[in-house]
């Protein structure tokens, strides 16, 4: 039976959710599977993905194939290393220890580089944030300062209708009187 790890669709329309299974090749996509070994969601900056390592590596040593997909998550959390590490210590070049190092060494560094660019995004969502109320103040300013001199005209405009009020009125009366 050829065991393929490849990514299971769940999750609403418009927001997938992947699971990551090994399954038969002939299985549905999203049908029938033989182990779940973790989860991917896209939806989030950075993409959240959590994968048993070890269950991960077995499949791979009894000869699952990966999508390419699900080859670039397990790359990404350091399966692929891991299996290529107890390839070593099969061969005799590595000891579990030295593997069980260079592992923990790259997920060290790994777990770095995700961080900093966490804190990079978190910095650049206050800047723009920043950003935007300066742009908002900017432009409620801008607002008032348009608004104050129509409050100066619209106070002169009743004064203006009084006096055009009050002119057609004295010609009434003029022409009232000139009779």
């Amino acid at each position: 039976m050829p065991v393929k790890i490849r990514l299971q669709r769940h999750g609403k329309k418009g927001k997938p959710f992947y699971w990551v299974v090994a399954a038969d090749t002939r299985a549905k996509r999203d049908g029938k599977f033989l182990e779940k070994l973790g989860t991917y969601n896209p939806n989030t900056n950075p993409a959240t993905i959590d994968l048993d390592v070890d269950s991960s590596v077995k499949w791979l040593q009894n000869g699952a194939q990966p999508t390419e997909t699900a080859k670039r998550l397990l790359s990404y959390k350091g399966v692929l290393l891991k299996n290529h590490l107890a390839g070593g210590v099969r061969k005799g070049a590595l000891t579990e220890e030295q593997m069980e190092e260079k592992f923990n060494a790259w997920l060290e560094e790994k777990s770095s580089k995700v961080e900093s660019k966490k804190d990079n995004l978190s910095k650049e969502q206050e800047k723009a944030k920043k950003e935007a109320l300066a742009a908002e103040k900017a432009a409620n300013e801008a607002r008032i300062a348009a608004a104050q001199p129509e409050e100066v005209a619209e106070e002169a405009a009743p004064e203006a209708e009084a006096a055009i009020e009050e002119a057609p009125a004295t010609e009434e009366n003029n022409e009232e009187e000139a009779k």
